[in-house]
């Protein structure tokens, strides 16, 4: 009796390892035949456009460095440890878009940049600095980049990416991937877009991700990581499914018993 309740038990686990198995691997069916109808399909890289709540850096330089001054924060004063003499430095140039849309720019006034991307913007700012300072060069970027995974990946939390051309790969291997327990066919995208938020399922195993908007991600992204049936039957069913075997069990061992004592 023990014996083939170890047998059913074993069989059990068995079909469940093996069918989570079957489900760990990304882009199933992708190899170099498929290639060519996929980049029919690939949507590529868009760069982002600036959202309320974004940081921006933007700094202002010009072959004469004293016209540019003007059009950049202004460099903080300290005290140098041991000496009488002052010091400065730069400040960091970040400017915060409100929830208007706007950021507050030395010299220019409220600027309105939400909706735009940083080359529309750095564009934007040239064309107005250059009414007054000859052959200005604006850099603008993104500060604090970030994307929030969380879910059935070995390390949830928000990441700042250092780059932000990031893809749904990329974040979940700033995360430590996901966990054998996570739905690798529907994983949740959250975006906030035009004040209002989009969802998106994510299928990881078929190459049409590569032509979904949502594969690159952007600035404040949310990806969620759903967690398997292997998941749910290892932590609070795990008490069912042993009841449920051993059940299975011992009306196996009647239906042997009885067809034992009938052969006889």
């Amino acid at each position: 009796m023990r014996r083939l309740y170890i047998f059913f038990f074993f069989i059990a686990a068995l079909f469940m390892s093996c069918t989570s198995q079957k489900k760990l691997t990304y882009l199933r069916g992708v190899d170099s035949a498929a290639a060519d109808s996929i980049n029919q399909k690939y949507i590529g890289y868009k760069e982002p456009v600036i959202k309320s709540g974004d940081q921006l850096l933007i700094f202002v330089s010009a072959l004469d460095p004293e016209t540019a001054t003007p059009y950049n924060l202004p460099t903080v004063a300290y005290m140098s440890a041991g000496t009488n003499q002052l010091s400065s430095t730069n400040s960091i140039q970040t400017y915060q878009v409100d929830e208007q849309g706007k950021i507050l720019f030395p010299v220019l006034g409220e600027l309105h940049v939400a909706g735009m991307t940083k080359d529309e913007v750095r564009k934007m700012l040239m064309e107005k600095i250059s009414e007054t300072i000859k052959e200005p060069v604006v850099t603008v970027k993104f500060l604090g980049y970030q994307v929030s995974v969380t879910g059935e990946v070995a390390k949830p939390g928000k990441y700042s990416m250092p780059y932000e051309r990031v893809n749904i790969f990329e974040a979940l291997a700033a995360a430590g991937d996901m966990t054998p327990y996570g739905k690798r066919d529907n994983v949740l995208v959250t975006r906030e877009q035009n004040g209002k938020l989009e969802f998106a399922r994510l299928n990881l195993n078929s190459p049409d991700i590569f032509a979904s908007p949502y594969f690159f991600l952007q600035q404040n992204d949310i990806v969620y990581v759903e967690p398997n049936n292997v998941r749910a039957i290892s932590s609070q069913n795990l008490n069912l499914y042993l009841s449920m075997i051993t059940s299975l069990a011992s009306m196996a061992t009647v239906i042997v018993s009885v067809i034992s004592i009938s052969g006889k």
